[in-house]
């Protein structure tokens, strides 16, 4: 049975009220140039409308998020303006930080496939239980440049503060049968997607 995201227990921070808060912050304070609307905010955290809606008034409350509206339309972005800024985003870099800040570095990478996160932050943001993740490990599927992947890592350690360790496999391995321990092991625990594309 898998658990809103908007109730989940948020085992990255357990200081948060949801796993929710968390994925909004991230997102919003580690790309803080750009607006968001709440249905975009939605659709990427596969939350309701409603859940989304209802986090974003309690963090404008609470002075967090800046709201704009243009039209029918409201725009929310980071609050930037306050002391908790830089502590803030550094603890959200730590926690919720891998999928906002993957998400900009992996996929303009050449030759990537598909690619996600595994390993213990994968858990942690399942709603596994267990301690602070030390590192990120990302799969990458497809024929993407070894040295292109190391450069999106680093770029991903600096504002991440924590190791980032990319391991590639071609598309074909992959989406085969082949019994392989790495794979099956990758497989049988939880993953995020950070790029899938179709064929």
């Amino acid at each position: 049975m898998t658990i809103p995201r908007s109730v989940a227990r948020p085992h990255l921070l357990p200081l948060l009220r949801s796993a929710l808060v968390g994925e909004i912050l991230a997102w919003i304070y580690l790309h803080p140039e750009l607006n968001y609307s709440v249905a975009e905010l939605a659709q990427r955290f596969g939350a309701s409308h409603r859940s989304v809606g209802r986090e974003v008034d309690q963090l404008a409350e609470a002075g967090l998020v800046r709201c704009e509206l243009r039209g029918n339309i409201r725009l929310l972005r980071a609050e930037l303006a306050t002391p908790l800024t830089r502590p803030l985003t550094e603890v959200l870099e730590l926690t919720y930080g891998p999928i906002a800040v993957l998400t900009d570095v992996i996929p303009p990478v050449p030759g990537v496939d598909e690619a996600y996160l595994f390993g213990s932050w994968a858990a942690r943001y399942a709603g596994v239980g267990g301690p602070p993740p030390r590192d990120v490990d990302v799969l990458v599927v497809g024929e993407a440049d070894d040295g292109a992947l190391g450069g999106a890592a680093r770029v991903a350690e600096r504002q991440l503060g924590r190791q980032v360790n990319i391991h590639r496999v071609p598309l074909g391995h992959w989406r085969s049968a082949s019994r392989d321990p790495f794979l099956e092991s990758v497989r049988a625990r939880p993953i995020c997607a950070l790029v899938t594309r179709r064929y």
